[in-house]
């Protein structure tokens, strides 16, 4: 069993991602996944009423040398995902439904920040709006993820 205090085998993962160390017990036993590490995705806050994270544009581009579109797509996702993950609490868990993202200006090197912030938190469902950003503060997306709040199942 995994308690808030015993360091999961993800721990390392975990800090290198920016997790805070309170929510290190909740993802502890399952770290923060693959394509996030991936990604270069670095959290720089984390609630269920506002997520940021950052993403390097550098690896994570198209043919055409910029940004690629599921790119912005990943990073809203799992921002949103990781808030409505918070909001549903323990023994709870978030599955998304819905996802869509309109792209605004394409960027072709440097650090996109990804700014989540509720828009419904509910016992069932929570719906997210994710603006990502260049260093300017320039829009490039807006996306938006609905998740809905699962119990966990039961051993």
């Amino acid at each position: 069993m995994m308690d808030n205090f015993t360091p999961g085998p993800y721990a390392g993962e975990l800090a290198a991602a920016g997790i805070p160390d309170h929510l290190h017990g909740w993802l502890g036993r399952y770290g923060i996944g693959a394509l996030v590490v991936k990604m270069g995705i670095r959290f720089l806050e984390m609630s269920p009423e506002r997520t940021v994270a950052t993403m390097p544009v550098e690896g994570n581009t198209q043919v055409a040398g910029i940004l690629h579109g599921g790119a912005h797509v990943v990073l809203a996702e799992t921002l949103g995902s990781f808030a409505a993950g918070m909001h549903a609490g323990p023994g709870r868990h978030a599955v998304g439904i819905e996802v869509n993202a309109t792209h605004h200006r394409s960027i072709s090197q440097g650090l996109v920040t990804g700014t989540c912030t509720a828009i419904h938190l509910g016992r069932t469902l929570t719906t997210h709006e994710i603006v990502m950003t260049d260093s300017g503060g320039r829009r490039l997306s807006t996306a938006r993820i609905t998740n809905m709040l699962r119990d966990n199942a039961r051993d």
